[in-house]
């Protein structure tokens, strides 16, 4: 598949994103954790970094990319893992995970897909938390493999904030 049509499909999956929540179409755009609120399919996420004390983090000036999951992709998790992550004792490992899937600076579909192919189909992401999380072309959707080799395909790309960019993902990426 060509580089093209997979920009194309990320703008496409970016177009339906922004027309489905209308916290990621122009105007004033707000932040990502503002978007993130907005947004009926990530309720958990949004719950999760109150919880971890993040909100004013990821408010702030940033920019920040978020792989951010979906409700959907938290439901994937082994039965208990959220409502135990979101305990008050277990705050440094609810950090960890969340700010895993936050990268500094704000890196648009093309840009990661230009990345991606300049070297070599696999480029590595350093996460806000320190490690890695590599992005690849696969079947002409992006995916994220975490360090524990779970993958991730970002599903929408492209969620503009004023403090930066929201991929939205199809899976929690956990760290190692």
């Amino acid at each position: 598949m060509s580089l093209k049509r997979i920009i194309a499909g990320l703008m496409v999956a970016a177009a339906l994103g922004a027309a489905s929540n209308p916290a990621s179409a122009g105007g004033d755009k707000p932040t990502i954790v503002a978007a993130a609120a907005a947004s009926r399919d990530h309720t958990t996420l949004v719950a999760a970094v109150k919880a971890a004390g993040l909100v004013e983090t990821l408010s702030g000036a940033g920019p920040f990319t978020v792989f951010a999951p979906t409700d959907a992709a938290f439901a994937k998790l082994p039965k208990g893992t959220v409502e135990s992550l979101l305990e008050p004792a277990n705050g440094d490992k609810l950090r960890s995970i969340l700010t895993y899937h936050v990268v500094p600076g704000r890196m648009t579909a093309a840009q990661l897909v230009n990345l991606i192919k300049s070297n070599g189909g696999k480029a590595s992401i350093k996460t806000v938390q320190g490690e890695t999380l590599t992005a690849q072309l696969s079947g002409g959707a992006v995916t994220i493999t975490d360090a524990k080799g779970g993958t991730a395909k970002v599903t929408k790309a492209d969620l503009m904030g004023s403090n930066g960019v929201i991929h939205v993902t199809d899976a929690v990426s956990i760290p190692g």
